[in-house]
């Protein structure tokens, strides 16, 4: 059993658990009486701006670093990267890998006016109905522990609420399958969850099967001006940066001299 297989799997665990706190139907209740802060899918029309757009990750941890922030001004944080120019914020919301919290998600949605991406691994509707409940503007939906039905009516369900769904692929078959689920924001992870090995070069290779209405954003392994330079002259739209951001101690400083490169200044 892979990594992939394996949290998804105790996700399964925690969404019953969190069932039983809060069932469905009340949490659908929240999740449509919940004003919205920002328009309806706000995460993609922040990636379809002009130049090479970031998404920035507040993440603690991750299950191939370990450990990746001790000290965790998780609010700071996601001002420093508002004020750096972020075109939206990634936030893990996985507890056991990664350390996150829906309650980090609360906080820094209400906390910023750009918009924040739930991430998590969504095997559940009542996920999707969370994020739009706690102030997201999009969910995290991966082709490899989700089914084509799954993937289409999570896709349908997160365009009923108004959320984007980032759809993600690692393989040529996978961005098939996004495609044909009518994706319209695809990202490629340059990291196999299967071995955690890196390569950016997975979205240049894979940049070609995107048509250019579809939103591409490249994910993982990304920490060079080098790096967002190749992938905006290839034709990306948009960069998930976690670690490189996260180590950084001038996170500012570091998103700048990225932007710069991928024109985005």
């Amino acid at each position: 059993m892979n990594i992939l297989t394996t949290i998804a799997e105790k996700t399964k665990e925690r969404i019953a658990g969190e069932k039983n706190l809060l069932s469905l139907a009340a949490l659908r209740a929240q999740a449509e009486s919940n004003s919205r802060k920002l328009p309806a899918f706000a995460f993609e029309q922040a990636l379809r701006k002009p130049g090479l757009q970031f998404i920035c990750e507040v993440k603690k941890a991750s299950p191939s670093k370990g450990i990746i922030a001790e000290d965790f001004p998780y609010l700071s944080i996601a001002r420093e990267y508002q004020e750096a120019g972020a075109a939206a914020i990634s936030c893990l919301t996985e507890p056991y890998w990664f350390l996150g919290s829906d309650q980090y998600l609360r906080e820094i949605a209400a906390e910023v006016s750009i918009p924040v991406l739930k991430k998590d691994f969504t095997i559940d509707e009542y996920m999707i109905y969370q994020a739009r409940a706690y102030g997201a503007s999009a969910v995290l939906l991966i082709c490899s522990i989700l089914d084509d039905d799954q993937l289409k009516s999570f896709g349908q369900l997160a365009q009923e609420l108004g959320l984007s769904a980032l759809v993600e692929a690692h393989t040529e078959e996978e961005i098939h399958r996004a495609l044909s689920c009518g994706a319209r924001i695809i990202g490629v992870n340059n990291r196999n969850l299967k071995d955690f090995q890196v390569d950016v070069s997975n979205s240049l290779k894979l940049r070609q099967m995107i048509p250019p209405e579809v939103v591409f954003v490249s994910e993982s392994g990304v920490q060079t001006p080098e790096d967002t330079r190749k992938l905006y002259e290839n034709g990306t739209d948009a960069v998930l940066i976690g670690e490189t951001l996260m180590r950084s101690p001038n996170k500012k400083k570091t998103l700048y001299q990225l932007k710069k490169a991928g024109g985005n200044l």
